[in-house]
């Protein structure tokens, strides 16, 4: 199958990378500068399981870009999503499978008015990324995840098609609940980003402060309401993952978000906090905590613009 990986950053660049490693046909869809750059110095991931150099790896710019792939692999940031979309709707073709890799659930929509549904796949990832000054793919921790799968649940050919495409990456894996376990990430990204972009420290630091563990499970809760609204309320062995990440003792955890605000940089604020804010009250479910998150976030993205 014909993968076109959106972007060749720290996510795209590391799972495209992976599967063009090991022969898969992949082309990255990037733009002049990215191009340049791999160009002239190869696609290099650093990586605790095993570093590579992919020397002139397949690339191809937007105005360029008029072939037709059977896989789509969206990893771009919610803010660049509609100048995504733009740039790779010249390769979707009738049996063209997206795959977002997305936080939250808005893009779904957006891809779903633009393409039709029975176009978009579900689809997360985890995994400790990010370029580094030398625009390198630098991979943090060993472990990593890929999940895709039918929305409406299930296993297609479709799916079973791009599971063995994919299997030469380590931890991709269809799901026959793909919606459940995007909820789930949802809950965890989204406690764990409020509570640390808005105290601006980590976990372990949080916790040691008087109220952190409430403060910490009191989101938890809030998010997980929100997602049992919906149908999705987590629970069993995610749950008691998230909660043990989010009261580990001394632990250096940060959602990517505050890092980025750190940065200066931007951040998905209304995608990642704000949609639940909007799941909540129609609901009728209290999110103060969020609520606050989401001010702090708010105010930085004016600070940041003036």
């Amino acid at each position: 199958m014909r993968v076109l990986v959106v972007g060749a950053g720290a996510i795209g660049g590391y799972f495209g990378g992976r599967m063009l490693q090991a022969g898969r046909d992949v082309t990255f869809l990037v733009r002049p500068r990215r191009a340049s750059e791999l160009a002239s110095a190869g696609l290099v991931i650093k990586s605790p399981n095993g570093d590579v150099t992919l020397k002139n790896p397949p690339t191809v710019q937007a105005d360029k870009l008029s072939e037709k792939f059977d896989i789509v692999l969206l990893s771009c940031k919610a803010f660049d999503l509609e100048d995504a979309i733009k740039s790779f709707a010249p390769a979707v073709g009738d049996k063209t499978a997206i795959i977002p890799l997305l936080n939250g659930m808005l893009h779904l929509d957006a891809l779903d008015k633009k393409f039709g549904a029975a176009h978009v796949l579900g689809g997360l990832c985890a995994i400790a990324a990010t370029l580094n000054d030398k625009r390198e793919v630098v991979q943090l921790q060993p472990m990593q995840s890929l999940n895709f799968g039918e929305r409406a649940g299930g296993t297609s050919d479709r799916v079973r098609a791009i599971a063995d495409t994919f299997s030469v990456v380590n931890g991709a894996t269809a799901s026959d609940h793909i919606m459940q376990d995007m909820w789930e990430k949802w809950v965890f990204l989204a406690s764990l980003a409020a509570s640390t972009c808005l105290m601006r420290t980590s976990v372990g630091n949080i916790l040691a402060a008087p109220g952190g563990k409430d403060f910490l499970l009191g989101i938890l809760d809030e998010c997980s309401a929100i997602a049992g609204a919906a149908g999705h309320m987590p629970g069993g062995p995610f749950f008691q993952r998230t909660r043990g990440l989010l009261t580990a003792e001394g632990s250096q955890m940060t959602a990517s978000m505050f890092r980025d605000i750190k940065a200066g940089l931007p951040v998905e604020a209304d995608h990642v906090i704000g949609d639940l804010i909007v799941r909540a009250d129609a609901a009728k479910i209290p999110v103060p905590k969020l609520r606050t998150a989401y001010t702090h976030l708010k105010a930085y993205e004016k600070q940041r613009g003036a």
